[in-house]
């Protein structure tokens, strides 16, 4: 690619792309304590964690409160930074870097937006067909290790 005013040869830089993944820590009023898992609307139409891209401008922090709740329909308290996940082989799609967060939650959660389907599991309860590195950030997160 070519500068339009003058010819000089444009470098131009391709950059894996910034998301957040969250882990809630949800208690519902009818006492079922554990982690949120959403069913994806779309392609791949897996069980992943609540979470989704960086918005332009927006932080980290305020992109995985706005997926959260576009997700799962609560307010999530954002308890702290868990871990980078960015190998690039982690999203089938393109290469994506997510950061991951531990947060709390109370209420009853309700898909919206991306997913079509909602669960509160613990980790004897996790489906089988996780989509992305999903299956590794929860036995990272199940075992301590970040």
């Amino acid at each position: 690619m070519n500068c339009p005013e003058c010819g000089t040869a444009i470098k131009t830089y391709r950059n894996p792309f910034p998301t957040v993944d969250i882990l809630i820590e949800c208690e519902t009023p009818a006492g079922k304590n554990g982690l949120i898992l959403i069913h994806r609307k779309n392609d791949p139409k897996v069980w992943a964690i609540p979470g989704g891209f960086v918005d332009y401008g927006e932080s980290v922090e305020d992109a995985a409160r706005r997926e959260a709740l576009e997700e799962t329909s609560l307010n999530v308290k954002l308890i702290r930074q868990f871990h980078c996940y960015s190998d690039p082989a982690r999203d089938q799609r393109q290469h994506n870097i997510s950061i991951v967060f531990i947060a709390k939650a109370k209420g009853t959660p309700k898909a919206a937006d991306d997913a079509d389907d909602i669960m509160i599991c613990n980790k004897e309860e996790i489906p089988q067909e996780l989509g992305f590195d999903h299956k590794l950030i929860l036995e990272d997160y199940f075992n301590n290790r970040h």
